[in-house]
């Protein structure tokens, strides 16, 4: 039973690792070759916020409250400032009082409008009186839509007090203190959706004319990898250098990032050379820099790589020491380090 427990956390240990007895990695290779590609040139770009607002008041008074600090992350709807508004509380309330009066006033005209005009159908009263009771019923009622309006006109004023964040993101800058007194139109704070992003290369047009608009590019912002989509070339571009700025938008999530960042972006020529070709898979990070592991004599030997270009499910690689027909480990290579005995378990041979 502990020998059958033993063997199956052997094998067990064999699976997941994909190591043998002896250290020996397992690996599926493939043989690299030469084709024509469309080699790779790296451009530089920079990172800007899509959605920037400098936010301001639309009302007069006191900040009587101050929600915000500078790096503040905020959500959309957020009460940013309050603005002192007793008085107008108080002309809300007068208004209110005004509505209610005329409310009661009209549903009184209304009754004696209707019993007037049941009796003018029998001619049972003369005919100014029933005028006279129409004519209270319309005033009623015009004075009811008047105090209404003016009542629906200050709550709107009342609710410019509150100055609420127009979209979720970050405040970058502060422009108010608290007890200041605020103009119409006074600026209090900007805010910046950091989530999306907008991204701008200058690039010739030999390399232009090869972009799609709506296709998904790998950018490198900080080393690290975002997927941003093309969505606009600009015909109008710099005379002395000939380039056109192209521009991306990407959603990078919380990921933090400064406004002006550089961002590096790789873009294939339509002119084709010939490259040493390999499956992408084969292609991993290792010490921060994109390597493949050939098998030498049984042997993992690391080689440093430049990507140069895609084919679709290939890469075109360049590196100091690679030859076409070299057997390259294109599956279990995470797991394979300088040096190590590997064990190829695909029979693949240059042709």
């Amino acid at each position: 039973m502990y020998k059958k427990i033993v063997f199956t956390l052997a094998l067990f240990i064999t699976s997941v690792t994909g190591l043998n007895a002896a250290g020996t990695a397992l690996v599926n290779t493939n043989v690299i070759k030469k084709a024509e590609v469309n080699p790779l040139q790296e451009f530089v770009g920079s990172v800007g916020f899509e959605n920037k607002s400098k936010i301001a008041s639309e009302s007069s008074g006191i900040a009587k409250r101050i929600n915000f600090e500078v790096g503040k992350t905020v959500q959309k709807g957020d009460i940013l400032v309050s603005i002192d508004s007793d008085i107008l509380n108080a002309q809300i309330k007068a208004a209110q009082s005004s509505v209610n009066m005329y409310k009661v006033q009209l549903e009184n005209t209304k009754k004696n409008f209707l019993r007037y005009k049941a009796l003018i159908a029998k001619k049972s009263i003369a005919q100014k009186a029933f005028d006279d009771s129409k004519l209270d019923y319309d005033v009623a009622n015009s004075s009811l839509i008047t105090s209404q309006a003016k009542l629906n006109e200050l709550k709107i004023q009342k609710s410019k007090k509150t100055i609420k964040a127009p979209f979720s993101g970050v405040i970058v800058e502060k422009n108010i203190n608290l007890k200041e007194w605020l103009n119409t139109g006074s600026q209090i704070a900007t805010i910046v959706n950091t989530q999306e992003i907008e991204l701008v290369f200058n690039l010739p047009l030999t390399f232009i004319n090869g972009l799609k608009a709506g296709d998904i590019y790998d950018v490198n912002i900080a080393g690290k990898i975002v997927k941003a989509k093309l969505y606009a070339a600009i015909p109008s571009g710099d005379k002395l250098t000939r380039t056109f700025p192209v521009r991306f938008k990407a959603n990078i999530g919380d990921m933090f990032i400064y406004d002006g960042a550089q961002a590096k972006v790789s873009f294939a020529k339509n002119a084709k050379t010939k490259a040493l070709v390999i499956n992408r898979d084969a292609v991993i990070k290792r010490f921060n820099m994109d390597v493949v592991f050939a098998v030498v004599e049984n042997k993992a030997v690391m080689i440093p790589v430049k990507v140069v270009g895609f084919m679709g499910a290939n890469a075109a690689i360049a590196g100091k020491g690679l030859v076409e027909g070299m057997n390259i480990v294109v599956k279990g290579n995470e797991r394979v380090f300088p040096k190590m005995d590997v064990k190829i378990l695909n029979e693949i041979k240059a042709k």
